[in-house]
């Protein structure tokens, strides 16, 4: 068993988390990432107030199990926070913009555990002067916003280094034991996994955006910041389907070439909504259209992942492996502080 400070601090059988992607991390893969011994968390992103209230009611309904929630900070309001102390949600994970102190220490005041991913030296310094109880690193290899300023095999030593008593998450291009060892004896107490997770059974992905993450090598994806009309001028790690190719190198022009396009629609709150042309809207279940003109965030792992499993399978075999991996090293029984 891999014990580390995020296991003993949520009662977990693995130190492995899955990423609360937006529009794809809901109740059904955040309940099974949990009930199969990880942690298991919800994406909010844009979500109202009381629609988040009920994915965390639906989540609650399918596990036992402690789970999360990822909040976008600039779309976070008092009202999500009064839903997570209200709900008694166990962690809430801030993403981009770093929330206020306030607003750390009421969660935690209500014994709500609050982490923070960053994706530079000097945000985890920001983020570690307002007490987060663990901090995700994120590496330039992840999918979806990044501004990371370097590959996760860079970046999380340095803030190791740097923060030698603060629980650490590893994130970017870990999608499998052997990337989870590595993570480990780089000094992380969890992974956080996206990609892999997104390439789940219970994701809320559309087929075809499956087939394209299975189908993506790792030189499959770029960094843009064309999509999303919605949050503009974001930099986003994405799958280089026929919009992004479009893109590479001619944002400006690719926009306004598809002004006024629809890549199709989707359900949002029971009502069919038109996804515009480079929207960061993603194709979910129940997306019809042309998927090639959707927004399709992935990290550079796609490359190392090759079918869609269970999401308990996923958690068994990079924990299996994982622990073969550190044993290859001299490392059988292997405990972080």
């Amino acid at each position: 068993m891999i014990e580390t400070a995020i296991t003993r601090a949520f009662g977990l059988a693995t130190p492995i988390v899955n990423a609360g992607m937006a529009m794809i991390a809901r109740p059904p893969l955040t309940a099974a990432v949990s009930n199969a011994g990880g942690l298991g968390t919800l994406g909010c992103d844009i979500s109202p107030p009381e629609r988040l209230r009920e994915m965390i009611r639906e989540t609650r309904a399918m596990t036992d199990g402690p789970f999360g929630v990822d909040l976008i900070g600039d779309f976070v309001t008092d009202a999500h926070l009064d839903v997570l102390i209200e709900e008694a949600v166990p962690l809430a994970i801030f993403f981009w913009t770093l929330p206020t102190a306030a607003q750390v220490a009421r969660l935690r005041a209500a014994s709500v555990a609050v982490w923070m991913q960053v994706g530079s030296v000097a945000e985890a310094k920001a983020a570690h002067a307002l007490g987060f109880d663990a901090l995700i690193v994120q590496g330039a290899e992840a999918g979806g916003h990044t501004r990371a300023e370097a590959s996760t095999m860079t970046l999380f030593p340095r803030v190791r280094a740097m923060l030698p008593d603060t629980p650490l998450l590893a994130s970017g291009g870990i999608a499998d034991g052997r990337t989870m060892a590595a993570a480990l004896v780089l000094g992380a107490d969890s992974v956080w996994c996206g990609t892999r997770f997104l390439a789940a059974r219970k994701s809320a992905a559309h087929d075809d955006y499956l087939s394209r993450v299975i189908a993506a090598d790792v030189g499959d994806t770029a960094v843009l910041t064309a999509y999303g009309p919605e949050w503009p001028d974001q930099p986003m790690r994405v799958i280089l389907n026929d919009s992004a190719r479009a893109a590479l190198g001619n944002e400006d022009r690719a926009l306004a070439e598809a002004a006024g396009d629809t890549a199709g629609t989707v359900e949002m709150d029971g009502a069919r909504v038109p996804i515009p042309a480079y929207s960061a809207i993603l194709p979910t279940r129940d997306f019809e259209g042309d998927i090639e003109k959707t927004c399709l965030t992935a990290g550079q792992s796609t490359g190392n992942i090759a079918e869609i499993l269970p999401a308990a399978e996923i958690v068994r075999r990079m924990t299996e492996e994982a622990e073969a991996a550190l044993r290859r090293v001299g490392l059988p029984a292997m405990k972080a502080a």
